[in-house]
């Protein structure tokens, strides 16, 4: 299938895609901080830079966008335009995701991670549910939470 836009057009529109301080990430942070917890972004030293790190609790939290993760969901669907390529990348992504999971676990973190979809297209009181969710899951005991649609 014939992409619907120039080469030129279709590189400066994928350079715009953010890859940190997406509008997700930054309502869930603004969320957090609201119900008094604390947080660092972009540490470094941690597997796969976490988007959000708490380090009073010893957790982090990845916020990841359904399609650059490979997620299984309604937001995930492979580009009609080189499906290979595209099929290799989000799947090198998704390994890559795992690998990090596993690291940070090993190393003594918590980890949480909150799809796009669970917040996508479902208003604010979604957002109030995940992080609300998501503080809970801060304060307790569990080594892993995933919130997805």
């Amino acid at each position: 299938m014939v992409d619907v836009v120039d080469t030129a057009t279709r590189s400066r529109m994928m350079s715009g895609i953010r890859g940190r301080d997406t509008k997700i990430e930054v309502a869930i942070r603004k969320a957090l901080h609201a119900r008094g917890l604390r947080y660092r972004t972009d540490v470094r030293g941690l597997p796969g830079r976490p988007d959000i790190v708490l380090p009073r609790w010893r957790a982090a939290v990845l916020v990841h966008g359904c399609f650059w993760h490979a997620h299984d969901c309604g937001l995930c669907r492979i580009p009609a335009t080189r499906p290979d390529f595209w099929r290799q990348k989000l799947e090198g992504n998704a390994a890559r995701d795992a690998r990090n999971l596993t690291a940070l676990l090993d190393a003594g973190w918590r980890v949480a991670t909150v799809w796009e979809c669970a917040l996508r297209g479902k208003g604010p009181q979604a957002l109030i549910d995940v992080t609300d969710r998501l503080a809970t899951w801060v304060r307790g005991e569990d080594r892993m939470i995933e919130l997805r649609e």
